[in-house]
């Protein structure tokens, strides 16, 4: 059976459902999960896990990630991207990239988000933009939402880039509108919405603004540029060759190795001695190189966090 990781550089118009319904057809495989869903708009690094690799999109969507987003200032919707209907607008100030450049260490850091209105997250059992859709709205409590790094890119940048390129051949961003867009580089923690980013930085410049495009550069330590576009995988002749191995998730981890009988004892739920190993967490091997688990050691002992060997 197929077991592995495909990193896919999303569509714009997917759904990250959409791709693993398209990908569950090609490996003939029920077993198809993704780390980190992506906005339809949205393209870019798309983690797909098939068959027993799926025991590790828990361990693949708590990580940093990187977009490059495109903000579009004088201009505020109800989504906070232009998809949505627009709500407000304003003149942008001559000065708005100094200004911006001069705001973002204010979105720098451990910053609360009020997650918007069309997210996916419930209240009271209902997802807030099937409220939205009716017209409603109701309290949410913000978020703690951690912005490692959050970067203007130049103009000259915008023309070099690949990932900035992707965005304009979308359309997303009509030439029109180019003086009044900036794109930002934008790494964060998980939760991170980057719509609400660009909204509440254009509220706080006073003129508004809103997400134009978004592209997802980096995921599971995973860049754009390793990414697969989903019809190189449809069209593939052998599409399991294209699987990574589900212990790249976990390459910033040092290795163990144990023996045939410490094998065995893990298999069967064991623990295992390893008194002058540090505490922490390793990828665990068999003598022959087989990948077991990803395991942790304390007070020198081996425990299995999640095993991965085919049973």
């Amino acid at each position: 059976m197929p077991s592995g990781i495909l990193i896919i550089n999303k569509p714009q118009d997917w759904t990250s459902m959409d791709v693993c319904a398209k990908l569950r057809g090609v490996f003939h495989e029920k077993r198809v999960g993704h780390a980190g869903t992506l906005d339809p708009m949205a393209t870019g690094v798309l983690p797909v896990f098939v068959g027993r690799a799926t025991r590790a999109v828990q361990f693949a969507e708590t990580g940093e990630k990187e977009y490059v987003a495109a903000l579009r200032l004088g201009l505020a919707t109800n989504t906070q991207d232009v998809w949505g209907e627009a709500v407000e607008e304003r003149p942008v100030p001559a000065d708005a990239a100094d200004r911006l450049q001069a705001t973002l260490p204010r979105f720098t850091g451990e910053i609360e988000q009020l997650p918007p209105m069309y997210s996916a997250i419930k209240v009271n059992g209902k997802k807030l933009y099937e409220l939205a859709r009716k017209g409603l709205e109701v309290a949410r409590k913000p978020r703690s939402v951690t912005i490692h790094s959050l970067e203007l890119l130049d103009a000259a940048w915008q023309y070099r880039d690949v990932s900035t390129h992707a965005l304009l051949a979308q359309g997303s961003v009509p030439s029109s509108e180019e003086e009044k867009t900036f794109f930002l580089r934008v790494r964060c923690s998980k939760g991170t919405y980057i719509r609400t980013l660009c909204h509440d930085i254009g509220q706080t410049l006073g003129c508004g603004g809103c997400m134009a495009a978004l592209t997802r550069t980096e995921a599971c330590g995973f860049p754009l540029g390793e990414a697969l576009a989903l019809e190189e995988v449809v069209n593939a002749s052998d599409p399991p060759s294209l699987l990574r191995p589900v212990d790249q998730l976990f390459r910033g981890h040092s290795a163990l190795t144990v023996n045939a009988q410490g094998t065995e004892r893990l298999r069967h739920g064991g623990t295992l001695s390893f008194p002058n190993v540090k505490p922490g967490l390793y990828r665990v091997y068999s003598p022959s190189g087989e990948f077991l688990a990803l395991g942790e050691v304390g007070k020198g002992r081996l425990t299995t966090i999640k095993n991965f060997f085919e049973v």
